[in-house]
């Protein structure tokens, strides 16, 4: 056997298994925001498409999440009932950022049916276990493991909720 002695504690380590103490919840702690964390969705939050912001849109809705703070600004063009341009300003955390890459990545052309049935989905997916929402915002799979962090998932709800909201406007400003 081989062990080890944290420098914080006298507390003896085997393989990352703490013989006393909470070294192995901390492990395991680890092991889940590893999981959370995964290469796939750190790529994903790391290029954001469309960020920036439009020079004169049809519509700009900002969302915030209460609980962590962050925050997805949104414009929106709309031509022939389908997103025309879109542009993203993310302050959010890297699930949130994750979201928003999968929003800005799939959005221009859709229409607010898909965006809504997107929204609603996604919220389903998070909150009730529903399934993957289908294409062609399937690529909000990187974020099952989120599933666990009740806590994020109005950070992940975001944009998609944003880009949602700013559809409507730019329909009523269109329809006007």
């Amino acid at each position: 056997m081989v062990f080890s002695f944290s420098k914080r504690a006298t507390c003896p380590i085997y393989l990352g298994k703490c013989l006393i103490g909470n070294a192995r919840k901390t492990t395991k702690m680890s092991n889940d925001l590893a999981k959370l964390y995964s290469t796939r969705l750190l790529a994903l939050a790391a290029d954001i498409p469309h960020v920036g912001r439009l020079e004169a849109p049809q519509a700009t809705v900002r969302e915030r999440a209460p609980l962590c703070g962050s925050t997805v600004t949104v414009d929106m063009d709309i031509e022939d009932d389908r997103v025309q341009h879109f542009a993203q300003d993310v302050k959010a955390c890297a699930l949130g950022q994750a979201a928003a890459a999968v929003v800005g990545a799939n959005i221009i052309g859709c229409t607010h049916a898909q965006i809504a049935r997107a929204k609603r989905e996604l919220a389903a997916f998070l909150k009730e276990n529903g399934p993957v929402p289908a294409a062609p915002f399937d690529g909000f799979e990187a974020l099952l493991p989120a599933r666990d962090y009740k806590n994020r998932h109005a950070s992940i709800l975001l944009a998609i909720t944003a880009a949602d909201q700013a559809f409507a406007q730019a329909a009523e400003k269109d329809c006007a």
